[in-house]
């Protein structure tokens, strides 16, 4: 996140932020913050000036006072203070500023099951395969992902349409019973009334999609804004141009995928098949 003045912050600085902003939205002194969360008025003073950490229970408290249970954004907020998301400067901007606020995500994957839909252990697999990472990196790197997913509960939860490729419900990533694990928790989100999970076939003729994956985000109070891979360095953009050229890829690609319903039943004999592999 950013501040006015175009400064970006660490994610205790933007807990404080927050913290601050939401309590002037309510009209409230920072004693009266701290009445309701039966703390005292310095540390709620100290929090803002990002002079002290705020534990979970302070995030869960601060979430009911300003009733944000269901965004869980201080919760959320507090654990980034933990797991400190690290990575290029372009993908913390897409994961702290843009993703968070979109209201509906459009996503594309010729060879991974998506971020947000990730599992632990299939999350586990992908960073370990990058051999250099120590293992105490990968688990923050499982971490910050996991935290990624809760964008996609509560009210105010983004519609999510999922694109991915076929040869994704085959790929071995971490073994058969990772992968039986992880097509098992895709076709149970593919049921959420947000988010709809289509693949596309193996020999489908859009040649686009194997350029690279993409997600189009459409945000409330600013421009569509695409994030596209690459083996190299990732792009986020909100340029017109380009964002027009993501999301005629999409629809290409869309024409050529199976119907929501198909996509559950090639899922579950996917599932069938790893299940028979374990």
């Amino acid at each position: 996140m950013v501040d006015d003045l175009g400064t970006r912050m660490s994610p205790v600085e933007r807990f404080g932020h927050e913290l601050a902003r939401c309590r002037k939205e309510k009209g409230w002194s920072q004693a009266r913050l701290a009445e309701r969360l039966g703390c005292s008025p310095s540390l709620i003073g100290h929090i803002e000036t990002d002079s002290r950490n705020p534990q979970l229970d302070f995030a869960e408290g601060c979430d009911r006072a300003f009733d944000l249970s269901d965004s869980h954004r201080f919760v959320r907020l507090c654990r980034r203070i933990r797991d400190a998301p690290s990575g290029p400067q372009w993908f913390l901007r897409w994961q702290e500023e843009i993703e968070p606020q979109a209201t509906a995500l459009r996503t594309w994957d010729p060879l991974l099951v998506p971020g947000l839909l990730q599992t632990e252990a299939y999350a586990r697999a992908v960073f370990r395969g990058h051999l250099a990472t120590p293992e105490e990196k990968v688990e923050q790197q499982v971490r910050a992902r996991i935290q990624r997913s809760l964008i996609l509960e509560g009210h105010n939860a983004p519609t999510l349409w999922v694109l991915l490729d076929e040869f994704v419900l085959r790929r071995p990533i971490g073994g058969a019973e990772v992968m039986r694990q992880q097509l098992a928790h895709l076709a149970t989100v593919a049921n959420h009334r947000n988010v709809t999970v289509q693949v596309v076939p193996y020999d489908n003729p859009c040649t686009d999609g194997l350029l690279s994956g993409f997600t189009i985000a459409e945000l409330p109070d600013g421009p569509t804004t695409v994030v596209v891979d690459s083996a190299g360095e990732g792009e986020v953009s909100a340029d017109h141009e380009l964002v027009s050229l993501i999301l005629s890829r999409y629809d290409r690609l869309r024409t050529e995928a199976y119907r929501p319903g198909e996509s559950l039943e090639k899922i579950k004999g996917a599932i069938d098949q790893w299940t028979q592999r374990t």
